[in-house]
């Protein structure tokens, strides 16, 4: 069969036609290609039938039957995971939390199980969760176990952030919120992470009107996201629980509601072990400082070693001899600044897991 090239109208109009007569939508980067292959299709069709054959039934029968139509559907995907901002976490990711972390536990049981042993799943009746709330104090891990799910499945990490929503002002957040979701929500293998989540869906009885119109949208995507059937999880993250819009809690919108706390020792040794490792030390007693960060967050730990390996840096830089990380300096630095934790924000968190929790 000889090798043809047809002409092609501009890129909206091939765009425009093939909708018409499918109901399919393409992007203009790629309607020239699929306007030709459908040409050819047309005129082999016509030769095969010794008739001439429409543009529809050419164009129907070439997307349904020659499997062209994945290809484009999964080049639109690709495009609007990059559009996103969708990005690929490392999977070793998860192994530096601590096996003994609650949540870890958790997720490791109702979300990761379920989706990686699919068929057994299926077979006990088991619906993974698709919608997750991560309650508690700032710092101590929420957007860590969100990017870490991702990692663990393999699958795409997606933040919705303000600056997404706030395009063309505070008034069209909320219509914007609906169009970003309309399109992440029927994505494939990925995590929606949304933070500081009681911005988008606070309270609505002393909300402002526009403050209230993005809490009704939101409660309108969360079920919409529950009842698609394609593998996507969103994830919410929210420092005041409290604040959240009280329909948003009630069961039937979000499957799970985890509290993210503070650390146990096994979890501050995983992170403190994870930092060590990428230094220079000495002889360290982890121990002692085990104990010595006990209302330490997360992120806490993250910045003292920031602050410990510049110290290290710019010693050696200054003195060019090796420049061993010990026990005292770490001390040292720990006593420079104070954990992100008090005892009034544990207590106030053990009151909202009371409250709250729902796994």
């Amino acid at each position: 069969m000889e090798d043809r090239t047809f002409e092609s109208p501009a890129p909206e109009v091939c765009a425009s036609k093939i909708f018409e007569v499918s109901g399919a939508k393409f992007d203009e980067d790629v309607v020239l290609d699929l306007w030709q292959k459908i040409m050819r299709h047309q005129w082999i069709m016509s030769e095969k039938l010794n008739r001439d054959v429409g543009f529809k039934i050419a164009c129907n029968d070439f997307l349904d039957n020659i499997g062209t139509g994945d290809e484009i559907a999964t080049h639109n995907h690709e495009k609007l995971l990059l559009q996103l901002g969708a990005r690929t976490i490392a999977p070793d990711i998860w192994d530096t939390i601590s096996d003994t972390q609650p949540p870890k536990k958790l997720i490791q049981r109702k979300v990761i199980l379920p989706l990686v042993e699919e068929e057994l799943s299926q077979k006990h009746g088991v619906i993974p969760p698709k919608t997750i709330i991560f309650f508690g104090p700032p710092g101590t891990g929420k957007t860590y176990f969100a990017k870490a799910i991702a990692g663990r499945l393999a699958w795409k990490y997606l933040e919705i952030v303000p600056s997404m929503l706030m395009i063309a002002g505070i008034d069209k957040i909320g219509a914007h919120l609906r169009d970003v979701m309309e399109k992440a929500r029927n994505l494939e293998e990925v995590v929606i992470f949304i933070d500081e989540f009681e911005e988008l869906a606070t309270e609505r009885d002393d909300a402002s009107r526009i403050d209230r119109s993005i809490t009704n949208e939101f409660l309108k995507q969360v079920p919409l996201i529950k009842s698609n059937t394609n593998k996507v999880l969103l994830v919410c993250a929210t420092n005041y629980i409290r604040q959240l819009d009280t329909a948003l809690l009630r069961p039937g919108r979000f499957d799970c509601v985890i509290p993210v706390g503070a650390l146990d020792e096994s979890g501050r040794e995983t992170i403190l072990k994870y930092y060590l490792a990428k230094m220079n030390p000495g002889v360290i007693d982890l121990k002692q400082i085990i104990a010595l960060t006990e209302k330490y967050t997360p992120a806490d730990i993250e910045y003292l070693f920031q602050i410990v390996a510049q110290h290290a840096f710019e010693e050696e830089c200054d003195t060019r001899s090796n420049f061993l990380v010990t026990t005292d300096f770490i001390v040292q630095t720990i006593a420079t600044f104070k954990p992100s934790l008090t005892e009034s924000m544990i207590k106030e968190f053990k009151e909202d897991i009371v409250k709250y929790s729902r796994s």
